[in-house]
């Protein structure tokens, strides 16, 4: 069940506290695009995405959006926000996990995947051993796909609850 468990869990990614993730040798961000940084509807960045990446850029994180969404979706985000994406992703498959950290020479200690499922980025994270990052969905409305993933993680949240090993909405460092 420990699959399941991100190392921290957060209200949303406006909340992370990046220079933590700093301190603990962490140099790359891998950002999930729908329901983590913009509802699947939004086809470009918000300024307050925009403002998020420039500052964590600044701060000197490798940012990537590392989505199982197409190249055509991440496209205007790639453009907007100067930064690599990752498409077809196909978490929680660990082949892209493990391709961007031999590319970028980052070992496991120095990527986190910041994500709103466990059932893709969470499970794709803890299995190459990252940092994972779950956040809380930004709106209810999901893909058709998503929505099964959604019902099926409804039920390993009760489990993980039952054992001790996770709370919905209990957030953590």
């Amino acid at each position: 069940m420990e699959i399941y468990v991100p190392d921290m869990y957060k209200k949303s990614i406006y909340v992370i506290d990046y220079n933590k993730l700093k301190e603990s040798g962490i140099k790359c961000l891998l950002f999930d695009l729908d329901n983590t940084l913009v509802p699947y509807s939004v086809k470009k960045p918000t300024k307050k995405v925009k403002d998020l990446f420039k500052s964590l850029q600044e701060q000197g994180f490798k940012v990537i959006i590392f989505s199982n969404s197409g190249k055509k979706r991440l496209q205007p985000f790639k453009e907007e926000l100067a930064v690599d994406v990752c498409p077809r992703a196909f978490k929680p498959s660990t082949k892209k996990f493990i391709s961007i950290m031999k590319e970028l020479k980052y070992n496991e200690s120095e990527v986190a995947i910041i994500g709103d499922q466990m059932l893709t980025d969470i499970i794709g994270g803890n299995r190459v051993g990252i940092t994972t990052i779950l956040t809380h969905p930004i709106t209810k409305k999901d893909m058709i796909f998503t929505y099964i993933n959604r019902h099926r993680e409804k039920k390993i949240i009760k489990k993980l609850s039952k054992a001790g090993l996770f709370y919905k909405g209990k957030y953590y460092d």
